[in-house]
């Protein structure tokens, strides 16, 4: 492409990886990039193509490109996302993912686009630069701080296994926060990153290879929230890192009739009502599960919990603690569906959001909603982001575990009466410096300026020298 101006247009290909949390965010930043007028071939399974099609706001511009996932032994047929196999067959799925690497290779030599933008097929910067004159970016839709901490490391499998829990939660140096770390007890999490992540290859390996191979970096953020761990990932990758901003797609008005959702939320003062949502991937084990229904009862508020049945059982309600039902009543209400979750969390009559905090979630909660936040993380990524919301933004408090990285009732009920409190300290600091961070993200142009900036950034990589 001869010109860089703001003028010419971009072809880019998209290729997340095989699970929604990947595919959904992609798709957003598709969204806007073809707002633009910038063209997107996008490549994902078949399947994920009919739940995806309703996302598309630019089926003139974004075009999907469906891909045949390769059966592997070991996987149910027909499986081409991580919603279709258990975590423990991901692996996998990711050996499926390398076995594109042929069709895909073809289908660049074919499309010959300015970009790739991908995650986990950490082939693709080679095989770009076998083809030539394309220009890769890792984009990166999980928290900064969790790059930061776990890939900026010894790759050394066995001084990992040697070392005691304090010396795998210390920060690498020059690691630029004292707060937004692990916990001793949260030291085994990290084994994840050794294990096999598709044939012959770890995830440590399949994601730092990527990193380090891509022309650039981008990262669902924005400056004004990560850049101190943006510029670390920076420095210690050297190569730029972009900021996409946190790409929220428009809120659409979902109606709250179904399973009379509205009406149960109508009864309550406004405010008073506690939501909690786990995402669909997170499945508890029974005795967590009925600590967080027991510490809800604690709380005495009304309260709606969307959880999927604890483990080991077929349902939610078989799974509930003796009598519950009968002692909460109407007062609190569990589905295990899909919900509105961001009209819920704007209803007036919701006051507190528990959050698993997932990364969607944790930026749909600071600039769409004005929820008292309570963090109630599990994965390893999105313990990274409640330390952020609790430690450096404060706009949230974490429920204490114990060494075992267990909850109890008492502390889920602690954390929710110190934020709901009209008197509590802490209560009032949250809500502060959230309706801080809300002004600021929700203020007009901040999102747009930073997807403008982003593909400016992405004319002026193309105009570099490979």
């Amino acid at each position: 492409m001869g010109e860089s101006t703001e003028e010419s247009k971009l072809e880019i290909v998209m290729f997340p990886w095989l699970a929604y949390g990947h595919l959904i965010p992609y798709m957003n930043l598709s969204n806007e990039i073809a707002k633009r007028g910038h063209k997107i071939s996008f490549l994902l399974p078949k399947n994920a193509e009919i739940r995806l099609q309703k996302f598309n706001l630019y089926p003139n511009l974004i075009k999907f490109h469906k891909l045949t996932i390769p059966h592997v032994d070991g996987l149910p047929y027909g499986a081409e996302t991580t919603a279709d196999v258990h975590r423990s067959l991901e692996s996998l799925l990711a050996t499926a993912l390398d076995e594109l690497y042929d069709e895909i290779k073809s289908f660049l030599q074919n499309q010959k686009p300015h970009f790739v933008i991908f995650d986990f097929a950490y082939w693709i910067p080679d095989l770009a630069r076998e083809i030539g004159g394309i220009k890769t970016l890792f984009y990166r839709v999980v928290c900064p701080a969790v790059s930061s901490a776990t890939l900026i490391r010894s790759p050394d499998k066995a001084i990992f296994m040697a070392s005691t829990a304090a010396e795998l939660v210390k920060p690498p140096p020059g690691y630029p926060s004292t707060t937004v770390v692990l916990r001793e007890c949260e030291a085994k999490l990290l084994s994840f990153i050794f294990h096999e992540y598709g044939k012959g290859v770890t995830f440590y390996e399949r994601v730092k290879k990527g990193m380090t191979r891509c022309d650039a970096i981008a990262m669902k953020t924005c400056r004004e929230i990560e850049g101190n761990f943006c510029d670390y990932i920076s420095t210690q990758f050297e190569k730029p890192v972009l900021y996409t901003g946190p790409v929220i797609s428009e809120p659409k008005k979902e109606p709250l009739e179904e399973h009379g959702l509205s009406n149960w939320l109508e009864k309550f003062k406004p405010g008073s009502v506690v939501f909690c949502a786990f995402g669909s991937q997170l499945i508890l084990e029974k005795k967590q599960f009925q600590e967080l229904v027991l510490g809800f009862e604690l709380t005495e508020l009304p309260f709606l919990l969307v959880v999927k049945p604890p483990q080991g059982t077929n349902s939610v309600e078989e799974a509930l603690p003796e009598g519950f039902k009968q002692r909460v009543q109407e007062k609190g209400l569990i589905l295990d569906c899909w919900v509105p979750q961001l009209e819920i969390l704007r209803h007036k009559s919701v006051g507190c959001f528990v959050t698993h905090c997932g990364y969607g979630s944790m930026w749909e909660s600071l600039a769409l909603c004005d929820c008292q936040l309570v963090l109630l993380p599990r994965p390893i990524d999105h313990i990274f982001n409640a330390r952020l919301m609790e430690q450096h933004l404060k706009v949230g408090v974490e429920v204490e575990k114990d060494e075992n990285d267990l909850f109890t009732k008492e502390n889920l009920c602690k954390a929710v009466k110190c934020v709901m409190d009209k008197d509590s300290q802490i209560g009032c600091l949250v809500k502060e410096n959230h309706k801080k961070w809300k002004e600021l993200l929700s203020s007009p142009g901040f999102m747009s300026n930073y997807i403008d900036n982003f593909i400016q950034d992405l004319h002026a990589l193309l105009v570099e020298k490979t």
